[in-house]
């Protein structure tokens, strides 16, 4: 294991049962849990409400902790692209040209649920919020969210939970979360509600 990015993420419930997720704005535009990166010397609770105001707009509130989510670097195959070729960890190489490895993410995820009948803030970008009927999920989940959210609509908590993702395409980025998307290297971290360059900070520890 290389490098690791702690990061949250929350599984947010409104008074109709339905699960709020955001869709990335960019590669395969796939859904995700809302979340990110945690600053130093902050708590994860502390951490998972700031980030689902600064990507949603919502206010919550952290009921318990679902799991603690690994999501191991990806490896992919050289790149077509300018870039060229991939470097020889086999790992991803960056929008901006460079090759590297993807850190390694460890993922708190926690059940929340909406305080009051709107959202109370403005989102500032990166995320594209939408609310879900459990029963009629998107099919282009990331990984992560898939699995937090069978673990969370089941009703499960303290799980322990270890995942690689997908290798993306020659050249492209697929980053799982808002989290992982700014951890990526030589990619551009998303505003999200975060004054200019919060989330390019370095993380309490160095992830995906």
């Amino acid at each position: 294991m290389g490098a690791l990015t702690w990061a949250v993420a929350a599984v947010v419930t409104d008074d109709a049962g339905r699960v709020l997720l955001c869709r990335q704005g960019r590669g395969e535009r796939r859904y995700g849990l809302p979340g990110g990166r945690l600053r130093p010397a902050e708590s994860p609770v502390h951490a998972a409400v700031r980030d689902v105001r600064a990507e949603t707009g919502w206010e919550v509130e952290v009921v318990d902790l679902v799991g603690l989510y690994h999501l191991a670097g990806a490896c992919t195959p050289p790149p077509t692209s300018p870039a060229g070729p991939a470097s020889s960890t086999g790992r991803v190489a960056s929008s901006a040209g460079r090759a590297g490895p993807l850190p390694d993410v460890l993922v708190h995820v926690f059940r929340a649920r909406v305080r009051g009948p709107g959202p109370t803030g403005e989102p500032m970008g990166g995320c594209r919020a939408s609310w879900h009927d459990p029963t009629a999920l998107p099919e282009a989940l990331t990984p992560t969210t898939r699995a937090a959210l069978a673990d969370a609509l089941a009703g499960r908590s303290g799980v322990l939970h270890t995942a690689t993702p997908p290798a993306p395409a020659p050249g492209s980025l697929a980053p799982d979360t808002a989290a992982e998307r700014d951890s990526t290297p030589g990619a551009v971290a998303s505003p999200a509600g975060h004054p200019p360059g919060q989330r390019a900070n370095p993380p309490t520890a160095t992830r995906h």
